[in-house]
């Protein structure tokens, strides 16, 4: 086989850009391309995409990166953003403009949800907590003030499945996608129960039904023209960016975890358990895996990257400054202290709360920039502890997303973790996940070792440890407090 005869391309639909990656058959970046999306907002916390832009984004990336290979590849390997609610018909048009997971509109649902014990109900079934971004109350909020919207609607799905359907013309979806809100992780299937519990039983006509683990779909007409690839292609469609960026980041055992230090912070953790407690804290969810009786306990978190870019921005500084502000504040940024909750939606993981808002304590004259910006930076890096305890994790930690450029930040998490975080060398993980989840679909698994040999390891600084581990516990009693506010 050769080198561009066996190219994959890995497309990551991300909620910011859209990147496709080639691989060869030994993991190697052949090319790369990426594209900026738009986030088009409004008042009362929307946060929607419009799916021809989204569409347009994926044809030029692809389009891109095949002109740089000598040959047509092999396949596409789909991944993307996750949650949401991406509406269309269905020959896979749009309906409206697609809800966005970072959506705030339902948030007062959510809160009522959470009084009522519907959240905790359905947590019961499934596994998966609720946040106002995803679809359970989306689509309750939509049959109270567009149900006009819901009349035209063949399917009720998600970024990746919508792009699918348009380059394929099958409607399916990853069960990794499905898992959040109605999926029983165990059974792979919808929970009836879950959906009555949020009064959208109804509904379940417009879920797309599971697909098998490692289902192979193919190129049709309208996605060949549109990529200017020919008909019949392989196409496989997820896992979504979550799973796929753990598989790409060489998480493998039981134990392992993943931090994605993104726009958002997601933490995750693999697992074999099943029993699932349900009078934990109901939030997160239950990945399901392309292989059964694996799940990858998962706890996404809202402000990643955009907490520590919206700090340096409120300070006049830029991501360029970053590595100098944390260089200039010690750990512990001189006693500032802050909370990292700056969504409009409020926090999803490790616990639910619509209405979660930032906070900075303990500053005075004496204080610079640097200490505000430091503090969110281990704000954050408490948020990722909380989450990861609460996932399980018990073996190696690897690290990607954008966050992971900054040696400073990587630092202050491996100090606040207390445990080496492993970066891997190629920074598109998602795209390299769906390309490894791809290979294996096709018959033609990937040497894993091969695959995931190139990294760098930042190790904690043990004259930090003691400080930070009282950082810790002084921000869990700080979140504690917050809540109780929050809640009141």
């Amino acid at each position: 086989m050769s080198e561009s005869s066996g190219a994959i391309i890995g497309v990551d639909i991300g909620t910011s850009v859209t990147k496709a990656v080639a691989f060869d058959r030994d993991g190697n970046r052949l090319h790369a391309a990426v594209r900026r999306s738009t986030l088009l907002r409004a008042p009362g916390g929307i946060v929607e995409q419009d799916l021809e832009e989204v569409l347009a984004g994926v044809a030029q990336v692809v389009t891109e990166v095949t002109a740089a290979l000598p040959a047509p590849p092999t396949a596409l390997a789909l991944t993307g953003q996750g949650d949401g609610l991406w509406l269309r018909d269905a020959q896979g048009r749009p309906v409206r403009r697609m809800i966005s997971w970072m959506d705030g509109r339902a948030a007062p649902l959510v809160s009522r949800w959470q009084r009522d014990g519907t959240v905790r109900e359905v947590f019961r079934h499934t596994g998966s907590g609720l946040f106002p971004g995803c679809h359970a109350p989306l689509l309750a909020w939509l049959r109270e003030h567009e149900p006009e919207t819901l009349e035209r609607t063949a399917v009720a799905g998600y970024c990746v499945d919508a792009v699918a359907q348009r380059l394929t013309g099958t409607v399916s979806v990853d069960a990794s996608d499905a898992t959040l809100p109605f999926l029983d992780p165990v059974t792979r299937t919808y929970s009836p129960a879950a959906l009555a519990a949020c009064g959208v039983a109804e509904l379940a006509r417009l879920l797309p039904e599971p697909a098998a683990p490692r289902a192979v779909l193919a190129l049709g007409r309208e996605g060949a023209a549109l990529l200017g690839l020919p008909a019949g292609l392989p196409v496989t469609s997820g896992p979504y960016d979550l799973p796929a960026c753990a598989i790409g980041s060489g998480v493998r055992e039981t134990g392992d975890g993943l931090l994605t230090v993104g726009t958002t912070l997601a933490c995750q953790v693999l697992t074999e358990r099943t029993d699932r407690e349900p009078d934990g804290e109901p939030a997160g969810m239950w990945l399901c895996t392309p292989e059964t009786g694996r799940w990858l306990r998962a706890l996404p978190a809202m402000v990643g990257t955009a907490g520590i870019d919206w700090a340096l921005g409120m300070v006049g500084a830029s991501t360029d400054d970053l590595e100098t502000l944390l260089d200039k504040s010690p750990a512990g940024a001189r006693g500032v202290v802050a909370l990292p909750f700056l969504s409009e939606a409020g926090e999803r993981a490790p616990f639910v709360e619509p209405e979660a808002r930032a906070s900075f304590e303990g500053m005075s004259l004496a204080h610079e920039r640097a200490d505000l910006v430091r503090a969110m930076c281990e704000a954050v890096g408490y948020a990722a502890r909380h989450c990861l305890e609460t996932a399980g994790l018990s073996r190696t930690l690897a690290a990607c997303g954008g966050g992971t450029r900054s040696e400073g930040w990587m630092r202050t998490f491996a100090g606040i973790l207390g445990r080496p975080v492993r970066v891997p060398a190629e920074t598109e993980v998602g795209a390299k996940g769906a390309a490894v989840v791809a290979r294996a679909a096709l018959g033609d698994p990937v040497d894993e070792e091969r695959w995931h040999a190139g990294y760098r390891l930042v190790e904690p600084d043990e004259a930090e440890r003691a400080g930070y581990e009282q950082g810790y516990a002084d921000y869990r009693e700080r979140v504690a407090a917050a809540r109780d506010r929050w809640g009141g």
